[in-house]
């Protein structure tokens, strides 16, 4: 049986001077938390989802460092663009070049039946920070969601779906949007995020079961710098 764990946010910055605990004492060696619980849960045939804000880097030379920790890590991985992921320039530089590692964009990722599909995501519309130059990026990554369920019901192997983001899909004031539409169209199960940080954020958070799809936050933060397991998977 294949387990599939989620975390996000690493915010891994090996090359650079960027210490995460100015963020507070939580942070304080934040990488060795996850790497100690990392070792002691994943196996080889795991997959462990890094659902963005990966690594602090400006440009791939930055962040070669931080992506070659990850591989060195047990398990597969699908690692999801987050909004500070500037070095996250070109899928054709990055894809392929980690012997463990397989980023989503545009694409889908198959673990015996189950597809992991997914998309940065976006500010979401009726929220308050929404501004009309939101619109068409928002549209964009709606349409590489719709992009990915749609390679993945096109696959013969997929019986049922995961969606993996970086920002939240839905908010207590935007409940119904083009990325839950996309994702109940689809019969999506569990669906992953990250990038929410305080706690006021998270007390607001959808979690659980709402809509017929189960809602994991994993910002690592939120989980004390603990995987979350989310699913299994039969190795028939």
């Amino acid at each position: 049986m294949r387990k599939i764990f989620a975390i996000a946010d690493l915010h891994l910055g090996f090359s650079l001077d960027k210490p995460m605990e100015i963020f507070g004492e939580a942070w304080i060696r934040h990488h060795q938390k996850i790497k100690e619980d990392w070792l002691s849960r994943v196996g080889a045939e795991d997959v462990v989802i890094v659902a963005g804000d990966i690594s602090w880097g400006m440009r791939l030379e930055e962040s070669l460092v931080d992506l070659e920790w990850i591989d060195a890590l047990p398990g597969r991985k699908v690692l999801v663009k987050g909004n500070h992921d500037y070095w996250w320039q070109s899928l054709s530089q990055i894809q392929g070049r980690f012997d463990t590692i397989h980023f989503l964009y545009n694409n889908m990722y198959a673990v015996g039946d189950l597809a992991i599909c997914g998309t940065r995501g976006w500010l979401l519309p009726t929220t308050e920070e929404y501004r009309p130059e939101d619109e068409k990026i928002y549209r964009r990554e709606v349409m590489r969601l719709e992009r990915s369920l749609l390679l993945a019901k096109e696959d013969p192997r997929i019986k049922r779906k995961m969606v993996a983001m970086h920002y939240p899909p839905l908010s207590k004031y935007s409940p119904d949007n083009g990325f839950v539409q996309a994702m109940k169209e689809h019969d999506v199960q569990d669906v992953v995020y990250g990038h929410l940080h305080d706690r006021e954020s998270w007390n607001q958070a959808i979690l659980g079961q709402h809509q017929g799809m189960v809602f994991h936050l994993v910002a690592c933060d939120f989980l004390n710098f603990r995987l979350k397991e989310i699913a299994h998977v039969s190795e028939r």
